[in-house]
């Protein structure tokens, strides 16, 4: 009686192949005694084990080998030659596979810094491009449902309402989607046979960069050829590639959406979606997150937040503020600062007309080249000098003094190099093309009531100190104070003739 044991598609590198794993249970159950393959090549490719199994394993079970193409059958061993080839050609086998995967390996991380996407599938949202499987283009009906997440997300919803919801709507899960659409697509997070929209497949589609056009790929890997296990990969080794693919979801939006993930913004149980401001409001003085309390006066509910280490530990005061108040002045200063940066827009523009001021970028652009070049400069000379030391055509003093001379010189031209790039950075800031920070507070100019997508949008944190006092952070600060910085400077350089300004 004989079989056939045929593992297709699984690597020679390892023998955690179904066939082979039967071959050996027939072996040690005593119904095979003889094995027979082509050649060693389509045992294993494995030096060690291929070794192990042929000197120790199959003797041990009193089993035949043969090999064909490579002339071995272990019952004719001789000795001497035998003992040295067969070793021999295992090696190589192994050596061939590993040098396959190093090809393969190399190949795909050309591909992934190349922007081309080498997954099996493609993340939900999108679909691979039927003219190019390396590309991608959206589907619009799931990115639909992303856009929704995102959006539901600002409105205050938490991960696990958001899933309910989608539940409830009937809509299908990133994995049943992809088997309506025909995928043989299989997950190690399923549980129940038909698998639902989880909090945590919600996490993962809030926190994946690839929806506003990042391709982030190799977070996982194998150690090598030998063994299957994927290893998380550090951080600083995976490859990004920005703007590679159409964006289902604005940068804005899902950078707000990211400062929300890490806020604290539980929901409580009589509510569907967090309070205006959870997670944004700070004591002033302790920093303790502000909380949010009823009192019920009359018949009458008020509401009111307060210092949670005050009502804790009474380390700090109440800095007891009421909603009312509260959401009054924050909508007051919204308006007023889309108001100043509105005004500032306006001053930024005109800035970017003045002939003087472009005339003062590329003047500060050249100086800033000419440092460039001087500093190489410096560089091609100290390993020159460095050279005529070795060559012996100088002296170690000579080396020494000289080559603190141009230290020096490089030095001064860096710190030189370094102001004139912070004056082309003030200089150059109103002339971008998008100040998307300004559009964004623009969208909001005529706003009449507060919601939860324009508190997270637009403010960092709150902070509140005793007697009603209120420190709005909004977002964009820097943004913001830096356009102020080249309007102030404008102004200055503005005050003076160009004329006057070139003899300066």
């Amino acid at each position: 009686m004989h079989s056939v044991r045929v593992d297709d598609g699984y690597s020679g590198a390892n023998f955690d192949r179904p066939a082979f794993q039967q071959l050996l249970k027939d072996i040690r159950s005593g119904q095979i005694d003889c094995v027979i393959v082509k050649d060693l090549s389509r045992f294993a490719r494995n030096f060690v084990e291929a070794g192990r199994f042929l000197d120790q394993e199959f003797p041990l079970y009193g089993v035949r080998f043969i090999a064909i193409n490579d002339g071995y059958d272990s019952i004719q061993r001789k000795g001497g030659a035998d003992d040295i080839v067969l070793p021999f050609k295992n090696l190589v086998n192994d050596a061939y596979c590993r040098d396959i995967s190093v090809k393969i390996r190399s190949q795909l991380e050309v591909k992934r810094k190349k922007g081309d996407f080498i997954g099996s599938f493609a993340v939900y949202g999108y679909l691979k491009d039927p003219d190019d499987r390396h590309k991608l283009v959206i589907d619009e009906y799931a990115a639909d449902v992303v856009r929704d997440i995102f959006k539901w997300k600002l409105e205050g919803l938490s991960q696990q309402r958001i899933a309910e919801r989608l539940d409830d709507q009937g809509i299908l899960s990133p994995m049943e989607y992809k088997r309506y659409c025909g995928m043989k697509y299989k997950s190690g997070f399923q549980i129940n046979p038909k698998a639902r929209w989880t909090a945590v497949a919600i996490g993962r589609i809030l926190k994946n960069e690839f929806y506003v056009g990042t391709l982030v790929q190799g977070k996982r890997s194998t150690p090598n050829h030998k063994i299957k296990k994927l290893m998380q990969k550090p951080e600083n080794e995976w490859v990004r590639i920005e703007h590679n693919h159409e964006p289902i979801i604005e940068r804005e939006i899902f950078d707000t959406v990211n400062r929300l993930l890490i806020k604290d913004t539980r929901i409580a149980p009589q509510e569907q979606t967090v309070y205006l401001f959870s997670g944004l409001l700070f004591c002033g003085d302790c920093r303790h997150s502000m909380v949010r309390n009823n009192n019920n006066r009359g018949g009458k509910i008020y509401t009111y937040y307060m210092c949670g280490n005050n009502r804790n530990t009474k380390i700090c005061s109440s800095h007891r503020i009421k909603d009312t108040l509260l959401e009054q002045s924050v909508l007051a200063s919204i308006r007023s600062q889309i108001d100043a940066i509105l005004d500032v827009d306006k001053m930024l523009k005109r800035i970017d007309d003045m002939p003087y001021r472009k005339s003062i970028v590329s003047r500060t652009g050249i100086q800033a080249e000419q440092k460039r070049e001087e500093i190489e400069r410096y560089k091609r000379l100290k390993k020159a000098l460095f050279e005529s030391k070795v060559e012996k055509l100088i002296s170690e003093a000579e080396y020494f003094e000289m080559k603190l001379q141009y230290d020096e010189q490089q030095k001064s031209a860096e710190d030189d190099l370094h102001r004139l790039e912070k004056e082309l950075h003030t200089a150059t800031f109103s002339l971008k093309e998008n100040n998307n920070w300004i559009e964004i507070f623009r969208q909001y100019q005529n706003i009449t009531e507060l919601t939860r997508p324009i508190v997270v949008t637009l403010i960092d944190h709150i902070n509140i100190y005793e007697g009603n006092r209120i420190e709005i952070v909004f977002q964009y600060q820097y943004d913001f104070e830096q356009a102020l910085k080249v309007i102030s400077c404008a102004e200055t350089a503005d005050a003076t003739s160009p004329e006057e300004a070139e003899v300066v």
